[in-house]
């Protein structure tokens, strides 16, 4: 039986691989030129928690029962959770792999922290707390993990959103040097059927350079230091796959996927401060100096009728009678007002007095299932031109400053995909359509396993 390799690259967007620096990216250009390739349509929302976990087991966010990184525990007002892997209860591909006998090596794959037993090894992602944690399997690979990565493997970029761009720029390049480094050593040293890894540089360059890249974004400015950071990370990671590329069998198929796109952020909505000046959205004190963090304890919950969070994209709350502890929404209007909520949401502004393009989602009309607490809607600010500000007490509903940090990319709903036999003998071309559910089956069908028929996707052939 062949191997299978995915090499997975966080955020790694197609304008950029397909069409405008294709010639500079020789190993993936020759994956592309002798296997299919093209856009991988992402999940709703496309954020990385949990686009992976829906990638690697076939199934929506709501059938997942998490919406993004932070999720409602319930109906009550309490602070959402993170969602790390304690909370996946859906089988992934290497669990069907497992089964089959086969061996698997995972790497820094988006919410697999904690890591559980497997048949393999396994390296827990960005979630990870600290190095203190247990973040490997076996636990004892954790210090043949340094050992590989030139003593201290890095899981993650500190404090991305930062205004120091060298450090970021120097700790981008060693952590993405490192991790490709205990790939490769954990490729030669292990026994494996299934190798995947998921590299986070591409995602955090973008958030942290786009600004000086792109000609559209209003702070470009020609010839700045930084105009060709992200080109030239995207080549030197060209030059990091090759490598890996070089020890694997000759008839391995390899997969290069991304989970999202990205694109340049116009700016932000300040969706809390919206709410107010709507009337859904009451506070007990209802002066705020200055913009303040929004915390759930300053709410008049008994005049309020909805409530948001802040991201890439934003999720409203509405606080219903019989659900919510002092729900306001009578139980029977409930449609009535997320539909008007939902029509005054796409019809948000921008400084020009123009809509932005909103497009707000009700879960239930995207997902096949919607498990554990939804948001009420799922809301696209400008169709991701502008994210989401949670803070209140802002000069303005529309701000360009990122209440979380320096931040000039928002994510876009298409992600990469190439599928390669390395001995050339696979299918060719282009390919239109491929969705990010179609992963698991493709991988699935790679290996001659059955693809379980509640799977959204179909493999890729």
């Amino acid at each position: 039986m062949s191997k299978v390799a995915v090499i997975g690259l966080d955020c790694a967007t197609p304008q950029f691989l397909f069409n405008g620096w294709r010639s500079l990216l020789p190993n993936l250009s020759r994956l592309m030129d002798q296997g299919l390739w093209g856009k991988l349509e992402s999940t709703l929302p496309p954020i990385t928690v949990p686009a992976w976990t829906s990638m690697m087991t076939g199934l929506d966010p709501g059938e997942l029962g998490f919406y993004g990184f932070r999720n409602r525990k319930n109906h009550t007002y309490d602070e959402l959770y993170f969602a790390n892997a304690s909370y996946v209860r859906a089988e992934t591909v290497w669990t069907h792999l497992g089964r089959a006998g086969k061996q698997s090596i995972l790497l820094g794959i988006p919410q697999t922290y904690p890591p559980r037993p497997l048949k393999g090894c396994m390296v827990g992602c960005f979630l990870t707390p600290s190095k203190e944690a247990n973040y490997t399997y076996p636990p004892e690979l954790k210090r043949e993990l340094d050992e590989l990565a030139d003593g201290d493997y890095i899981i993650d970029v500190r404090d991305f959103r930062t205004n120091d761009k060298d450090r970021l720029l120097s700790q981008v390049y060693l952590m993405t040097e490192r991790r490709f480094k205990a790939a490769r050593g954990l490729l030669e040293r292990k026994s494996w059927d299934f190798f995947m890894m998921v590299e986070m540089g591409t995602d955090r360059i973008h958030h942290g350079f786009w600004r000086y890249g792109d000609p559209s974004h209003r702070l470009y400015e020609p010839g700045n230091k930084y105009e060709h950071a992200i080109r030239d990370y995207y080549v030197y990671v060209d030059g990091e796959i090759g490598k890996l590329l070089a020890l694997l069998p000759s008839d391995t198929t390899v997969l290069i996927v991304s989970d999202h796109g990205a694109k340049t952020m116009t700016g932000g909505v300040c969706i809390n401060d919206w709410l107010i000046r709507e009337g859904y959205l009451v506070l007990k004190e209802p002066v705020v100096s200055g913009p303040t963090k929004f915390k759930l304890d300053m709410v008049d919950w008994a005049k309020t009728t909805a409530w948001g969070e802040g991201g890439y994209y934003s999720r409203i709350f509405m606080n219903v009678a019989g659900r919510e502890p002092q729900g306001r929404i009578p139980a029977a209007d409930y449609g009535k007002v997320r539909d008007e909520l939902q029509a005054r949401l796409e019809a948000i502004e921008g400084p020009d007095g123009t809509p932005i393009g909103t497009r707000a989602f009700k879960p239930e009309e995207v997902y096949r299932a919607c498990r554990n607490i939804p948001p009420d809607l799922i809301v696209y600010l400008g169709n991701l031109d502008w994210r989401s500000v949670g803070s209140l007490g802002n000069p303005s509903i529309h701000t360009f400053e990122n209440d979380t940090g320096p931040d000039d990319a928002n994510h876009a709903e298409h992600g990469i995909a190439i599928v390669s036999k390395l001995d050339g003998s696979g299918p060719k071309g282009q390919r239109e359509g491929m969705s990010i559910y179609d992963i698991t089956p493709t991988l699935l069908d790679l290996f001659g396993l059955k693809v379980p028929p509640q799977l959204r996707g179909t493999p890729i052939r």
